[in-house]
């Protein structure tokens, strides 16, 4: 039997459930998962190995009409996926407005790859709204194959997951065979600690928070790391360390017992806030960052 390989590429508007439903058909939660919009930023790869086939997964950010150069990046990032895919994974839910971003859907109209339609989160509604949902989204892209589900509770994710091995092309590995995404560790412990942060704070902070790890050295049976939490302005560095730095030591308590789980050793880690003024426009800085 021939070997298969692919490009699966999850895509569409925010907070509709990309992440989630990522990281259940990857088997590895590699994908932060909130309930606020633009969680994702970063375009993250996860690979899933077989002896005769591998699929190479694509989270993206949500799409959606950017308001300063960080947004245009991850607009990049979620607009790519739709030029180096083998199967799309086009994801939304019962509550989206569809025409949210007509510009982007009619890009996933002309697709000449197979698009799977995910209606995630069908447990929220009954029957008949589902049925009224499957006729819109078949006239609306006709040559999608719908699927509903509900990631969160693993419903029908196993068959969209035969029917993507189904629609891989004969193709040798693209990575090997051990890997299990193309991120470096760095990468993860900085996700952890931002999801913390999502999670924790209101309103514009977790979208003016960016985290570099800044050290990260990896001993027997220690690693000891340093991250800097960046914020844009003073006032929000005070908050994000709290009365007494009573915040910023739960935000450290919660990512350091991640990142325990993941690193699978003890981890020493100190965390420092510092005000960088307007680093979501400033193209230096989001190189840094890593939004190329």
């Amino acid at each position: 039997m021939a070997h298969k390989a692919g490009f699966v590429n999850i895509i569409g508007n925010p907070n509709v459930g990309k992440s989630t439903l990522s990281n259940k058909l990857i088997g590895e939660r590699l994908s932060i998962i909130t309930s606020k919009a633009q969680t994702t930023r970063h375009r993250i790869f996860g690979i899933v190995n077989e002896p005769d086939y591998q699929i190479v997964f694509s989270d993206t950010p949500g799409v959606l009409k950017p308001n300063y150069k960080l947004q245009e990046s991850m607009l990049r990032f979620s607009q790519s996926a739709l030029e180096d895919a083998d199967i799309l994974l086009y994801i939304t839910d019962p509550y989206e407005k569809p025409d949210k971003n007509d510009a982007f859907l009619k890009k996933v109209k002309k697709a000449d790859i197979p698009v799977l339609l995910v209606i995630n989160k069908i447990d929220l509604i009954d029957q008949q709204r589902l049925e009224e949902l499957i006729d819109f989204w078949k006239n609306e892209l006709p040559n999608a194959e719908i699927f509903p589900m509900s990631a969160l509770h693993d419903f029908n994710v196993e068959n969209l997951m035969k029917r993507i091995i189904e629609l891989l092309p004969e193709s040798p590995p693209f990575y090997d065979k051990d890997m299990l995404t193309d991120k470096p560790e760095k990468f993860f412990i900085a996700e952890i600690i931002r999801e913390k942060i999502l999670l924790h704070y209101k309103k514009e902070i977790p979208y003016s928070v960016e985290v570099e790890v800044e050290e990260f050295k990896e001993g027997e049976e220690r690693v000891d790391i340093r991250a800097v939490i960046h914020v844009t302005r003073n006032s929000q560095k005070g908050i994000i360390i709290g009365h007494q730095g009573s915040a910023l030591k739960r935000v450290g308590t919660e990512a350091r017992k991640d990142m325990e789980l993941f690193l699978g050793k003890k981890v020493f880690l100190q965390l420092y806030v510092k005000v960088t003024k307007d680093w979501r426009d400033k193209d230096n800085l989001l190189k840094q960052f890593g939004y190329e």
